[in-house]
């Protein structure tokens, strides 16, 4: 086995502490801990983070912008064989660490992903539409093609992930230009029903909250889709209804988020994408 490190997308969000104890109570315990936190993340909550763990180093760095910019950038400090992705609001049950990595380390994949289960059960029509939504996209769409697979539960071969890199142009949905980038170039990628993590939405009760971000990250999809040439397949799916009311709002949204999209990508699709200084070998 190689090393393993866990890298966790923050923004000024104290249930990270959980996440952290999820990871120190992991059977297969990874050997570091990268914390990349959004600008706005108070140093308190970072340092407290540092000390939480016994016996696994826990490096917590501040970057410019959003969570997405945070991700980006911390790609440079990617050094050990086997990167995993977990996210702030997440809690890992014992075993997911080894479950994950497992297919990973043993040469079986370039990157694996696995689902999410609700931490507890909804108690907003919000919270309740999300869960719903999340089922639907690993019942529906992951098992069909990996590339839909959330980055937040996935590992990667490091050097698989560094080589891709992550383009600053599709913010919000790079997990899906990220995985459609690795499928293309040929790395293979899995799905691992059991390497499940709990999700935790306790913080989604606006609903105008969650109709910007939602629209937010329609927009990055179609961005997705257009750039990786997918957008008449994915058009053309057939998905099961998510039996809930909100649907016919994030349907009222997609025309306009498509539009949106094309505008924004047609301005940004000839911008070249920066390579990222990482590390050697």
């Amino acid at each position: 086995m190689g090393t393993v490190c866990v890298e966790i997308a923050v923004r000024d969000d104290l249930r990270l502490l959980d996440a952290l104890d999820s990871l120190g109570a992991q059977t297969r315990r990874p050997d570091r801990v990268l914390i990349a936190a959004a600008a706005d993340t108070p140093e308190s909550l970072l340092e407290r983070a540092r000390h939480r763990l016994t016996g696994i180093p826990v490096d917590a760095v501040r970057f410019s912008g959003g969570v997405v910019d945070a991700r980006a950038g911390a790609l440079a400090l990617l050094r050990d064989d086997t990167t995993v992705f977990l996210d702030a609001d997440e809690r890992a049950p014992p075993e997911w660490l080894a479950r994950i990595v497992q297919p990973v380390e043993t040469g079986a994949a370039a990157f694996a992903g696995g689902p999410t289960r609700p931490w507890r059960a909804p108690t907003t029509s919000i919270e309740r539409y999300s869960v719903l939504l999340e089922e639907s996209i690993y019942s529906d769409l992951v098992p069909q093609r990996v590339a839909y697979v959330p980055l937040q539960n996935t590992a990667w071969r490091t050097s698989v992930l560094r080589s891709l890199g992550f383009d600053p142009r599709i913010p919000y949905a790079e997990d899906h230009d990220l995985e459609s980038r690795a499928a293309r170039s040929g790395a293979r990628g899995v799905y691992l029903p059991d390497a499940y993590v709990f999700h935790d939405r306790s913080g989604e009760a606006s609903f105008l909250g969650w109709a910007r971000k939602r629209y937010r990250y329609l927009v990055a999809m179609a961005m997705s889709l257009m750039k990786n040439g997918e957008l008449r397949g994915r058009l053309g799916e057939r998905r099961r209804p998510v039996p809930h009311p909100l649907r016919f709002v994030e349907s009222a949204m997609k025309p306009f988020a498509l539009v949106h999209a094309s505008i924004r990508w047609r301005r940004v699709r000839r911008q070249p994408v920066a390579a990222v200084d990482v590390p050697p070998e």
